[in-house]
């Protein structure tokens, strides 16, 4: 056996579920099924499925310590084609989502009566669904229970799903057939080390957006073992899997698949990508972390550590002047965290916009890099950010229209009685508004941060006041910025 296998053997004793957890998350299962099919028949509500889909439902491809619950409950679409037929997707929407709502309410929450089942609540996301927190022995296991519209394959093949969650029951299905126990072991192993780099689901610290689980299964699928994942992960950004034998000519051409960072596609739907949605930070951090296991073979890939929060008193660390950050603290907890987290990532793509370029498209601060970091339970979000050119001159010289655009150039001139000729073009020097990052950041983020946020700090490094902060401050520094660009300076 090699190196590499004795680390993944060794790795896979760790974070394999033990017998208790199954048997514990079986319990729930079968107990919440109860009650749904209680309350169902008592409302004479009828249903075609309750089924546990997931990682820790028919995929059985959860961790250790994984515990969270997706139970899903089918409902037949033939029962409410005839009354949909002909809607607009608009329309669809509409009517599915007041259902869906509905039903929560009246069914789903009215049937979490026993008192093991601790503060259900609705949720919503595109899609609402009830979560629900059940507490045994001082642990609490989050439950998600979806409805969702029960669909042939062929329909969902042909036509996509009515709902974005129709198609997860054949998700689970496909790995449940499709993979082997010891690839599923595999899949546990990609997770793990995706997870210990921390660039893993819609809570990845590298990026917007990690890989996620299905994401991971289908890269165990498409290239058979954890090791091949490996060989090939340097690849993935210039070949597609294509479950449907696509060629990448084919591909490049659908418009949606147009900039995504990789290409899986969805053997349930052909027409999705299931890596569109993971960042190039997380990908290239990952790409990074693959080389450096397979140079030097340690079991300490896949241990889970926090982040460490950098060290602002080395005044030896040249790149320290080019950092700022901010700080937040949400004050509305019914705001989910994708939802704060999708806010502030726009914030910062603004702030690299509009710092990066003047109204006249001239540079402005030079290149700007930021990642967002945030830690929901705490309720501390941050936006860390490095700039090439903290402070640049305050004038500049605005480029005007071509001389030989008579009308545009006469308008420049009378504008601008400082005009001057040169290459064909008129030019003006202009007094800039800001000339220093720092004030630029402050005024431009305070008149654009969210109205659930608390401001706890806009600065340099030299008053950084939170650990999140700290540690938003190692992501963009060792886990983003060295794989963004080779050419990005410390000015």
């Amino acid at each position: 056996m090699t190196l590499i296998n004795k680390i993944f053997e060794e790795t896979l004793k760790k974070i394999t579920p033990t017998q208790r957890e199954i048997s514990l998350v079986n319990k729930i299962t079968s107990k919440l099924k109860d009650l749904l099919d209680k309350k169902a028949k008592a409302l004479n509500i009828t249903y075609t499925v309750i089924e546990p889909q997931g990682s820790t439902g028919i995929k059985q491809t959860q961790l250790r310590d994984d515990f969270d619950v997706d139970l899903f409950v089918g409902l037949d679409f033939n029962e409410y084609r005839p009354k949909y037929h002909g809607l607009s997707k608009n329309k669809l929407r509409k009517v599915t989502k007041k259902l869906f709502l509905d039903l929560c309410n009246n069914w789903i929450i009215k049937s979490l009566s026993l008192r093991e089942f601790n503060n259900p609540r609705l949720l919503y996301a595109e899609h609402p669904y009830v979560t629900v927190d059940y507490i045994i022995d001082n642990i609490i296991i989050k439950i998600d229970i979806v409805l969702y519209f029960e669909l042939d394959l062929e329909i969902i093949k042909k036509s996509g799903p009515v709902t974005a969650v129709d198609r997860s029951p054949w998700h689970g299905r496909f790995v449940r057939d499709e993979l082997t126990k010891a690839q599923k072991n595999d899949v546990r192993i990609l997770k793990q080390f995706f997870k210990s780099c921390h660039c893993y689901g819609d809570k990845s610290a590298v990026g917007k957006i990690g890989f996620i689980g299905y994401s991971a299964e289908l890269l165990i699928y498409y290239l058979g073992n954890i090791l091949n994942v490996f060989k090939h992960f340097n690849e993935l950004k210039k070949k597609p899997f294509d479950f449907y034998s696509r060629s990448v000519k084919e591909l490049k051409k659908i418009t949606h698949f147009k900039g995504d960072c990789l290409i899986i596609i969805d053997p349930i739907d052909k027409n999705r990508n299931v890596a569109s949605a993971i960042s190039d930070k997380a990908y290239k951090y990952c790409n990074q972390k693959v080389f450096e296991f397979l140079q030097t073979p340690n079991t300490n890939f896949f241990k889970l550590k926090p982040i460490p929060e950098k060290n602002l008193a080395n005044k030896e660390d040249p790149i320290l002047s080019n950092l700022y950050i901010i700080e937040l603290k949400n004050e509305n907890s019914k705001i989910h965290y994708t939802i704060n987290r999708d806010k502030l990532y726009s914030l910062g793509e603004s702030i690299k916009d509009n710092g990066e370029k003047e109204f006249s498209h001239a540079e402005r601060f030079g290149k700007i890099i930021f990642e967002v970091y945030f830690e929901d339970v705490r309720n501390e979000y941050n936006i860390a950010l490095y700039c090439e050119k903290p402070d640049i001159s305050k004038t500049y010289i605005r480029k005007g229209p071509p001389i030989t655009e008579h009308f545009h150039a006469t308008n420049f001139k009378k504008k601008n009685s400082e005009w001057f000729e040169e290459k064909n073009y008129l030019w003006v020097k202009t007094e800039r508004e800001f000339d220093n990052f720092l004030k630029f950041l402050t005024k431009f983020s305070n008149s654009k941060i969210p109205d659930n946020f608390k401001v706890l700090n806009i600065s340099n490094i030299s008053n950084v006041k939170t650990t999140s902060g700290k540690k938003s401050l190692t992501v963009l520094t060792e886990m983003v910025l060295p794989f963004i660009t080779k050419k990005w300076e410390v000015q």
